[in-house]
């Protein structure tokens, strides 16, 4: 191991961005069933002026060498947020994270873990989980079940070799994150549909799509009833005003108001369900690239998704309704709702529901009475230093 270097890169500078976004374009390219991503985009998240999350986290990002030739990369980062949250939510103080991982060997791997284990000591963590590429919020785990279909959009896909380069460097796993594939030309159960019909004659719920008029008011109401249901997760860290904003703004040419829901409890939101047309079906087409016509074909796309699968990333009921009926009946409601538009005026066949925890009781329980299949299932390691 002799041969490999590991070098620092400064993520305030363009070239060291543009070095370390490109390799892991690279390796993503000779990975099967990979989805090229916008290079802009990916450009973006290790931005420290543009991802907001660098506004409450220390990163750092390296780059292995072999002989002169860059044969892998990973960043180390501390989220001050996450070290805020209670050890028993799986972060807490002392916990530091690597992500972008990218490795041509197990000799590399180690020497790129070796670094980032070595530069979060430093910095007084005690423990490290990962890879979390970079925030909670963005891409976590290593896929190690579902190498052999194309990830939908927001998932990260990793080959399977990865998985024996973690756990050979003294890893174990601390949470397994499941995403969930449903057939949705298919009726869901007698069950569901006469949850769903007794929740439309309770005249206190009421079930609206969300509002492209007040778009940003409307991204609040989510993500706060968001940073409320999920607030006593594994793994939870709260977004931040800068981060919803962020993302408001990233999603909002996917949002489609027949395919988002939000549940009122009279007349208070306390629910919601985000679905978004799968992008990568797009991006296959394209490249990942908008010239010299994956211009024409992103606006038509983007105006009617017609036949793309859809992705339900985000799903939420207010803490203080966990553990009722009203809660498993609202998001029958939301999905069946969506299910029907998008089936109906997208042409859609399919969709994924997750990530989820797998010791998410209600909505792996949920997952299960709509009869939907886990498909991927992503790892989140731990480590102590």
């Amino acid at each position: 191991m002799t041969d490999i270097t590991v070098s620092s890169l400064d993520a305030a500078k363009p070239h060291d961005r543009a070095a370390f976004v490109d390799l892991g374009r690279r390796f993503a390219a000779q990975v099967p069933h990979s989805v090229p991503q916008m290079r802009s985009e990916q450009i973006e998240l290790v931005h420290p002026d543009k991802n907001p999350f660098f506004s409450h986290a220390d990163v750092q990002l390296f780059i292995a060498y072999r002989a002169g030739k860059p044969v892998g990369r990973i960043s180390a980062h501390i989220d001050r947020l996450a070290l805020t949250i209670a050890p028993e939510q799986g972060m807490g103080p002392g916990t530091g994270m690597f992500g972008y991982f990218d490795a041509e060997d197990s000799d590399v791997a180690k020497a790129l873990l070796d670094t980032a284990e070595a530069w979060l000591k430093a910095k007084g963590m005690s423990q490290v989980l990962g890879p979390i590429s970079m925030s909670i919020w963005e891409e976590p785990g290593l896929l190690v079940r579902g190498q052999d279909h194309a990830p939908m959009i927001l998932m990260g896909h990793h080959p399977a070799e990865y998985e024996g380069y973690i756990a050979g460097h003294g890893y174990d796993p601390a949470k397994s994150l499941y995403t969930y594939d449903l057939d949705i030309t298919q009726e869901f159960p007698p069950l569901v549909q006469r949850i769903v019909k007794s929740g439309e004659r309770n005249p206190r719920i009421r079930m609206r799509q969300v509002d492209l008029d007040n778009y940003q008011s409307e991204i609040e109401i989510i993500l706060e009833i968001l940073n409320d249901a999920w607030s006593d997760n594994w793994g939870f860290v709260p977004l931040t005003e800068e981060e919803v904003a962020h993302t408001g703004k990233a999603l909002r040419p996917l949002v489609h108001p027949e395919l988002n829901r939000i549940a009122e409890l009279d007349g208070e939101p306390v629910a919601f369900m985000l679905t978004l047309p799968d992008v990568n079906d797009l991006f296959a087409k394209t490249g990942g690239k908008l010239f010299p016509f994956g211009w024409l074909k992103s606006l038509l796309w983007l105006k009617k998704p017609t036949g793309s699968g859809m992705r339900v990333p985000l799903m939420g009921v207010r803490k203080r309704l966990h553990n009722s009926r009203l809660a498993s009946q609202l998001a029958f409601m939301m999905i069946s709702d969506i299910r029907s538009y998008a089936v109906g005026k997208f042409g859609s066949k399919r969709a994924e529901i997750g990530w989820i925890l797998e010791d998410n009781q209600g909505m792996v329980a949920i997952a299960d009475t709509i009869d939907s299949r886990i498909n991927r299932e992503y790892v989140i390691y731990r480590k102590s230093l």
